[in-house]
């Protein structure tokens, strides 16, 4: 039965991380924006309180909390910027997520428990400049040399590209059957022929590391195969389903964000001798953002629920993550009006707000691409199948 009380537990770990962003990302985060900067100490204090692994099981170095918490953390750390939610949406939710679900044991001890406690930075690798939401046309290729795989190829959009240690990269290991010849595979930046460079000029998320990787013959060994051969695709979509819980999550904090400067702004700015909070259409905004507030989060944690009862969630995940994602951006278009010339510069914060709820509109499933799938889930031309690995169900009893 879903219960929507938070644990003693995940009232304190959502006061701890918005302390850390109150802190550690507030006061800089103007700055670190307008200079395109990306501070890697936030990695750092983020392993320190043990948020890089939140829902990674103990015995795999994480903090062995439910997937629920994971979404508290993404919200308040998108209330601070996109960036960093970003950040640990890749690193956790489309990475370690996936290493726990997918990965041998030998990789899990190699890979996922360094990234769970923070030493070691995971990312994903799956966009191409000619493949993003049609998967099955990118054009990276491993091909079997006795016991490595050679990877070529390029990939593009790709959230650390430059400051991940691992990077979960999808390959054609097999052309001609589409995309059931893909494969994933391990990659890790030491790796000869691997390098990365930043994608610069972005609308929003200026803050936030995203780059270009390349692949020039890399050997990668047949023990980084993640997965067998030909299942990459299917491990691909499952590392979405976590990373769109993730990014519906920050939607939410967003949406958070935007309704604190607003209000906050409502009993400052004062027209026609009364705080512009009390005129009808400026309310009207302000429920709006509300609304938007309680429906996406009922969503998100319904997800959460979900999972955390070892169920598979794809439609619920996606109407998530588009409702929220939609939400959030119309939650920043309103911010910016209710600030009115000033929502217009960055003396206020709603104008980056507007700038950030741009991508996640757009990355990990457009909101076309979720338009379609719901649709299609109606009616009845989609249906889930089981998959030979699941994540993980969270049981108290075993934190």
């Amino acid at each position: 039965m879903m219960n929507f009380d938070f644990t003693p537990e995940q009232e304190m770990l959502r006061q701890t991380v918005r302390k850390f962003v109150d802190k550690e990302i507030m006061p800089y985060i103007k700055e670190w924006d307008e200079r395109g900067e990306f501070d890697r100490n936030i990695f750092k204090r983020l392993a320190e309180l043990n948020l890089m692994g939140v829902c990674i099981p103990e015995q795999y170095g994480g903090m062995g909390m439910d997937y629920n918490s994971l979404a508290i953390v993404c919200e308040e750390l998108e209330r601070g910027d996109t960036a960093f939610r970003t950040a640990v949406s890749v690193h956790t939710g489309l990475n370690s997520l996936t290493l726990l679900q997918w990965g041998t044991e030998e990789q899990k001890q190699k890979y996922l428990i360094p990234q769970a406690r923070g030493e070691k930075i995971g990312a994903f690798g799956l966009t191409e400049p000619n493949a993003g939401s049609d998967v099955a046309s990118i054009q990276t290729t491993a091909v079997r040399d006795g016991d490595d795989y050679i990877l070529n190829g390029q990939k593009t959009w790709i959230s650390l590209a430059d400051i991940a240690d691992h990077f979960l990269v999808f390959a054609y290991t097999d052309k001609s059957k589409k995309h059931r010849g893909i494969s994933a595979f391990i990659v890790e930046r030491t790796m000869p022929g691997f390098s990365s460079r930043p994608i610069k000029g972005k609308l929003g998320i200026r803050s936030g590391n995203t780059g270009e990787l390349f692949f020039d013959n890399v050997r990668v060994p047949k023990e980084n195969l993640l997965g067998e051969e030909g299942e990459g695709f299917k491990i691909a979509m499952s590392a979405l389903d976590n990373g769109r819980f993730t990014v519906a999550a920050g939607a939410v904090g967003l949406i958070m964000a935007c309704l604190e400067a607003s209000v906050k702004y409502c009993h400052e700015r004062k027209t026609f001798g009364k705080e512009i909070g009390r005129h009808q259409l400026v309310q009207q905004m302000i429920a709006r953002m509300e609304a938007g507030l309680q429906i996406s989060r009922l969503l998100v944690y319904k997800v959460g629920f979900l999972k955390n009862e070892g169920r598979r969630c794809t439609r619920e995940t996606s109407l998530a993550k588009w409702i929220a994602c939609d939400y959030a951006n119309q939650a920043a278009d309103d911010a910016v009006q209710v600030h009115g010339a000033y929502g217009y510069s960055n003396e206020y914060p709603v104008e980056r707000y507007l700038r950030n709820s741009k991508a996640p509109v757009i990355y990990e499933g457009t909101r076309e691409i979720h338009t379609i799938m719901q649709a299609e889930y109606v009616l009845g031309y989609r249906k889930d199948k089981p998959l030979r690995k699941t994540l993980p169900a969270w049981r108290p009893d075993e934190n």
